[in-house]
């Protein structure tokens, strides 16, 4: 699985960051009752992970996945880290490329 991947993609950080075009989604959440446990985003992700052949990768997993490296960026925006995790995410981006 891994390693289908990583022949297809080169890594795996590459064929997760395609799914956000290689920048990280900011949803801008003032609340958190509003940050969701999986989205739409988390649950294409899975969905082609099972495909691939992955376990236990199911959108929850995959969310959480997510925001520990950095692919959506779940502060709340009156937190002082929303704005330097979505700085910081997007210049790793483009030092990577």
């Amino acid at each position: 699985m891994a390693l289908q991947v990583r022949r297809d993609f080169c890594s795996l950080d590459k064929y997760v960051w395609a799914f956000v075009n290689n920048k990280p989604l900011s949803p801008s959440y003032k609340y958190s009752r509003k940050i969701p446990v999986k989205t739409s985003k988390s649950e294409s992700i899975s969905k082609d992970m099972v495909r691939r052949g992955f376990r236990f990768v199911g959108p929850t997993v995959i969310h959480s996945f997510m925001e520990a490296v950095g692919l959506t960026n779940d502060h709340l925006v009156s937190c002082p880290r929303h704005r330097v995790c979505s700085s910081a995410a997007a210049a790793a981006r483009v030092n990577n490329n």
